[in-house]
């Protein structure tokens, strides 16, 4: 390819001639051409990625409030977790402790604490659109669940209070598990495992082997302590104030169990078996209160958790046959 020339008029020779230059020169300016070209590329480039995208810093401080979001989520599913949990123990507050006791349950509104009034959060306006709603949703949610636990806590204590004055009264009330085993089949309508078609079941069958220790679930005189009909060996204690325990497919009893035998809440009382009509070994449990019985889980708020509870409710509400 030939080299193009530049060219100036030589009025002493009255022509154009060719302008001849320096070879170090014609590098230099080469040079120099294509680096202030690059220059102002760059600085172009940079202007629009700028425009776009962001900074170095903007991108590090978009990334880094991209994490916060995230961990903002993490933090949610944590809070909804929370939530569920506290529902189950207001349910059990309400539903055992409260209802046996024979105190005023707390209403829904009541427990759920909500306010009114100014917005506490407008603040978080003048962040940008997610992370505002994200925001607002964590810390309403979290000072719910704060107001929520004072009410819970004023519960307990309410409930403490009253078990303090009322202790001697209190222990004759049927008040914990008969026996250690895991819980089988729940209250109400079942289907008798044996007759095969569907009646009520008065009481909660526990699994237990033959031979299990039985324990009185509280004070009381024993009313009954023998054979009776599908029941097979029954132990009937009367704790007064209406109350009476029911236990039955008992294998014997204890020595010094008959009728007109004080027992004391925990005394060893009985032995579990399979006598009567049942599917196998295990402990049926009722308690009854002016002859007419009620569902013993209710019953069972002294010697296990919430989360005991919660495991009991939900196989008493799935299984939909009994033990006897």
């Amino acid at each position: 390819m030939a080299e193009n020339n530049h060219y100036i008029y030589d009025e002493e020779r009255c022509e154009f001639v060719p302008v001849v230059y320096d070879r170090k020169k014609k590098v230099l300016h080469n040079i120099s051409f294509w680096l202030l070209n690059g220059i102002v590329l760059a600085s172009i480039g940079i202007a629009i990625l700028s425009h776009n995208i962001g900074t170095p810093a903007e991108i590090a401080l978009k990334a880094e409030n991209q994490v916060l979001l995230d961990q903002l989520e993490i933090t949610k599913t944590s809070i909804i977790s929370l939530e569920s949990q506290l529902n189950n123990i207001a349910e059990l507050d309400n539903e055992m402790y409260r209802s046996v006791l024979g105190l005023e349950p707390i209403s829904y509104e009541e427990r759920m604490a909500g306010t009114g009034g100014a917005d506490l959060y407008s603040d978080f306006d003048l962040y940008s659109e997610d992370a505002s709603e994200m925001l607002r949703w964590t810390a309403s949610r979290l000072d719910n669940l704060e107001r929520r636990l004072s009410i819970q806590q004023l519960s307990f204590d309410e409930v403490k209070n009253y078990y303090n004055d009322n202790k001697e009264r209190l222990r004759h009330l049927p008040a914990i598990r008969p026996v250690p085993g895991i819980l089988l089949s729940g209250y109400g309508m079942r289907v008798h495992p044996v007759l095969n078609y569907q009646r009520m079941h008065h009481g909660i069958d526990f699994r237990a082997d033959i031979g299990t220790e039985i324990f009185a679930t509280g004070d009381g005189v024993v009313k009954f302590a023998g054979r009776r009909g599908t029941y097979g060996n029954l132990l009937e204690i009367d704790h007064g104030n209406g109350y009476t325990t029911r236990y039955a497919h008992l294998s014997s009893f204890t020595e010094g169990i008959r009728p007109g035998a004080k027992v004391t809440r925990g005394q060893h009382v009985a032995y579990s078996g399979n006598t009567g009509v049942t599917q196998g070994p295990h402990l049926h449990y009722e308690v009854r209160i002016n002859g007419r019985s009620v569902d013993p889980l209710n019953y069972l708020f002294a010697d296990i958790t919430p989360e005991e509870y919660q495991m009991y409710k939900e196989i008493a509400e799935s299984n939909p046959m009994s033990m006897d």
